[in-house]
């Protein structure tokens, strides 16, 4: 049985109901409980959610569009397995977007800055409680989270949907091609980040988020040559 627990809710109408079950199971291949490869059946889900086989069915086509789940004709959905090469080429794509964003979020002024530290701050807290707590799934989960909210802080909405579905691409590379050690992210690298952009410095804020981004890639790109 496929691992999408949560904690019980009345489920919303329409679709609520589908953007809940898309979220979840966005949240179970972030947090690792649903690997490259895990074919995702109608059936459990059908049972899992107390939904309509149709409405899965919309759902998984959302998930395919999205690049983290494949169709495949008489087979079924399964959880994508991005390629070496495809890997690389994810995370050279967020290291461009991210050194504008993470730029346009350094130059903010006035209440807008102020919120988006704030939202920062408490981002980082997140994370060090999750990792206080030794819930590994929850700090893959806010790790990703993290870059998400700073694109969505930039202002630029275009944007920030490129990183979000870049995001839960790259999750997937990792997952496919990392081993456990090379995907945990150091705690300090974030609140670095944080630190630059406070200080309103752009050069060091985008030097440090493409850093961070490099060191987290670094399992799967020297390789991206020697495959596929």
């Amino acid at each position: 049985m496929l691992d999408l627990s949560a904690p019980a809710s009345d489920p919303p109408p329409g679709l609520k109901v589908e953007r809940e079950i898309f979220e979840r199971i966005l949240g179970a291949i972030a947090e690792g409980r649903l690997p490259p490869g895990t074919k995702l059946t109608e059936e459990d889900l059908v049972e899992i959610f107390g939904v309509t086989r149709a409405r899965v069915r919309k759902v998984l086509l959302l998930l395919s569009q999205r690049s983290v789940v494949t169709l495949e004709p008489n087979r079924g959905a399964f959880v994508a397995q991005p390629s070496v090469a495809e890997s690389a080429a994810l995370f050279q794509a967020r290291r461009v977007i991210e050194s504008e964003t993470t730029a346009m979020v350094t130059r903010l002024a006035g209440a807008r800055r102020g919120e988006a530290l704030a939202r920062l701050d408490a981002h980082l807290a997140e994370e060090e409680a999750a990792r206080q707590a030794g819930d590994r799934g929850r700090v893959i989960r806010l790790s990703g989270e993290f870059h998400r909210l700073a694109a969505e802080l930039a202002g630029n909405p275009v944007l920030a949907g490129m990183i979000e579905d870049l995001v839960w691409r790259t999750a997937l590379a990792l997952a496919a091609h990392a081993s456990r050690h090379d995907t945990e992210c150091s705690p300090a690298e974030h609140v670095e980040i944080v630190e630059a952009i406070r200080a309103g410095d752009v050069a060091a804020a985008v030097r440090l988020m493409v850093a961070h981004l490099q060191h987290v890639s670094a399992s799967v790109e020297p390789h991206a040559h020697d495959r596929d």
